[in-house]
């Protein structure tokens, strides 16, 4: 293990998961747990449980669980080590270091120290004559220098080894430029620079370490824009650039567009509450980093067909989400040919201004008016069957609408458009939603037939070969989370007469914390499960046992993994007796087996 396990122990026991786990999502008690939003997906009822006696959580909607340190790497994207020591800064506890953790942790800060002075070196060359392409490039664009300033803007010289020579000077290694992608192997034993001619935009997440690069090309070569790829300090899935400075902002919303630039001038005129999700697609994982600092977002992607797609992807990952969407459609632009052509937010801004945009930021419609339209651009409604066509879409949208008066108010909306009566408009939406409620209760139905394996049905370890002495042995679990005096001093049944290779995994490891004198928790085992086997396992725990007939249960769960594990083996006997005989052979165990 890469710390003492009397550290993780200690550092468990002073980071109380209610308190870790309540400066991330607000709690509500109800009963013995608290409940709140889910930080990992989204949703608008709360899903997401907090256990203080078991120190665990767990979401019943995403299925995702595990103690402290577990949540810390979900929330925060952290190893193990990393998350072990964020939790010790905040503990005010010394973290004890081994050799291998060492490394890690100093490869990690090391890139990020490469990276900050890679942004440093990219900005210095901007003021200098090397930099001159870059700054006529910003005057083009008329970005203002305290705007390249504010946002920590470079360039990189139409050369092949600046920044290799100048980091390597500075003691970086070239395999330390290549894991940062700096710099791209030649295949033939040569190095030169990912980034050459281009302005360089850092990406700076919200903690303020700079984490990877953004660029855009100065002549007319492709790719236009460039990104860093995937390293050990930055997944392009986990950060929205801007974030850091969009965090600030005053404003109740935060917009999301699509490209850096955007960004740059919706900051620099005024609208600082402006974020791009770096070359991607909207992800769970943003959202979550979203909810941090807003309940409102306005989507404001290209106005052309990726855009669209874009919009409509986004609304999907947002609905039935906390957030509160709007969508901000920008108007195509006539150029002095007549033509119409699509705008940016960039092209807006420097068009229309900024007036013009606050407009259109005001009278943004939200997600349900968005996709309406959409619908209703894709028929011609003046002919009777392609009404028909679109009254059938449009109810199926409608449908999904959680809330009963959005429903009808919408319902309506659609029956103009569609210039039929009201009443036909809601008869075919609440036909849609008995249909969709149909296939909701027969998909529940489907999965409960194995409710172990719907939490993670890809996982194959989690799949019972044994299901009624799977389920025997996770009672035996809860047990001994529960109680573990009611347990002899030797363990009743062994790791291999465990049906589940992965719930006698866990027996072993608990019982030997009871055996070492430590806490028998859930919570310690986050260094040793994958975080599948974290989730499942407090799947399981989160149930309730009881502690009324805990002593005779405990007895019939033994029973009953001992009787399935004799039947596997093919051999005979009385598998009751034996598991009674076996405890009363173990010093001063009868009573407590046997009440």
């Amino acid at each position: 293990m890469a710390f003492p396990q009397s550290f993780l122990d200690e550092l468990v026991s002073r980071c109380d998961i209610v308190d870790v786990v309540g400066s991330y999502v607000q709690l509500t008690r109800k009963g013995a747990n608290l409940f709140g939003l889910c930080p990992f997906h989204s949703e608008k009822t709360g899903s997401f449980s907090v256990a203080p006696d078991k120190q665990i959580y767990y979401c019943f909607g995403c299925k995702k669980g595990g103690g402290v340190v577990n949540f810390i790497m979900e929330e925060e994207n952290l190893t193990f080590p990393d998350a072990v020591r964020f939790l010790a800064k905040r503990a005010g506890m010394e973290v004890p270091e081994e050799t291998g953790d060492q490394e890690s942790g100093r490869r990690r800060a090391r890139l990020l120290e490469l990276n900050r002075d890679a942004a440093r070196f990219y900005h210095q060359l901007l003021q200098q004559p090397p930099g001159q392409a870059v700054r006529d490039y910003l005057d083009r664009r008329r970005i203002r220098w305290n705007t390249a300033v504010k946002f920590g803007m470079g360039a990189s010289p139409n050369a092949w080894d600046v920044l290799l020579n100048e980091m390597t000077s500075r003691g970086y290694s070239k395999s330390e430029l290549l894991a940062a992608g700096l710099i791209v192997d030649n295949k033939r034993g040569g190095f030169y620079d990912k980034f050459r001619n281009r302005l360089m935009l850092p990406v700076i997440d919200t903690r303020g370490d700079v984490v990877a690069f953004g660029s855009r090309v100065l002549d007319k070569s492709e790719p236009k824009y460039m990104n860093s790829s995937e390293t050990p300090v930055y997944s392009k899935r986990r950060v929205l650039y801007g974030l850091n400075l969009a965090k600030k902002t005053k404003r109740p919303n935060i917009i999301l567009c699509e490209g850096n630039l955007d960004i740059v001038t919706l900051h620099q005129a005024g609208f600082d509450n402006a974020v791009a999700s770096m070359g991607t697609a909207l992800t769970v994982e943003q959202t979550r980093l979203l909810s941090r600092f807003t309940k409102e977002l306005v989507l404001c992607y290209d106005n052309d067909n990726a855009g669209k797609v874009a919009t409509e992807r986004a609304l999907q990952i947002l609905n039935n989400s906390e957030f509160s969407v709007k969508v901000l459609q920008l108007p195509r632009r006539r150029t002095d040919s007549g033509e119409l052509v699509k705008q940016d937010a960039d092209d807006f801004i420097k068009n229309q201004g900024a007036d013009a945009f606050e407009r259109l930021l005001s009278g943004s419609e939200n997600g349900v008016e968005f996709r309406m339209a959409q619908i209703a651009g894709k028929y011609n409604l003046d002919s009777d069957e392609e009404r028909a066509a679109y009254g059938e879409e449009i109810s199926k949208l409608l449908a999904a609408l959680p809330n009963e008066v959005e429903r009808e108010i919408y319902s309506v909306r659609a029956a103009e458009t569609a210039r039929i009566t009201p009443e036909a408009m809601k008869l075919d939406v609440e036909r849609a939603r008995k249909q969709k409620v149909r296939r909701e209760d027969r998909a529940e139905e489907r999965k409960n037939l194995n409710p172990v394996a719907q939490s993670q049905p890809k996982e194959r370890s989690m799949r019972y070969e044994n299901m009624r002495s799977a389920r025997a042995e996770e009672g035996v679990l809860r047990l001994l989370l529960l109680d573990d005096s009611l347990f002899p001093s030797q363990p009743p049944i062994q790791e291999e007469q465990f049906s589940s290779p992965l719930l006698g995994r866990v027996f072993s490891l608990l019982w030997k914390a009871r055996e070492e004198g430590r806490n028998v928790t859930l919570a310690t085992l986050d260094a040793v499960l994958t975080p599948e086997e974290t989730s499942h396992i407090t799947f399981v725990c989160q149930k309730p046992e009881s502690a009324k007939n805990a002593k005779q249960a405990l007895i019939d769960y033994i029973s009953t993994i001992l009787e399935e594990w004799e039947q596997r083996n093919n051999s005979g006997g009385d598998p009751l007796a034996a598991a009674i005989e076996k405890s009363k052979n173990k010093k001063g165990t009868g009573g407590k087996l046997h009440g």
